[in-house]
């Protein structure tokens, strides 16, 4: 069965908010391992300085996988 790219999109956002919430999370907690002193604003902002790159990087790699397939298929 064959991923459209609508559900590849879906499954790439999913992926990039479930690992923005973990990368502020870690943040939070490592950061001051390190004396790095952030507020929540800036941690949010540093993650969201990530969320598109991921966001790419997850779908043009789905993508190339299904490419991968459906040419392995034929």
């Amino acid at each position: 069965m064959r991923q459209s790219r609508t559900m590849s999109m879906v499954e790439a956002a999913t992926n990039v908010v479930v690992g923005y919430v973990l990368a502020i999370a870690t943040q939070i907690i490592v950061f001051p391992w390190f004396g790095i002193e952030t507020g929540l604003a800036e941690h949010l902002t540093i993650g969201l300085a990530f969320v598109g790159v991921s966001l790419a990087r997850g779908y043009l790699l789905r993508r190339l996988f299904e490419a991968i397939r459906i040419r392995s298929a034929e």
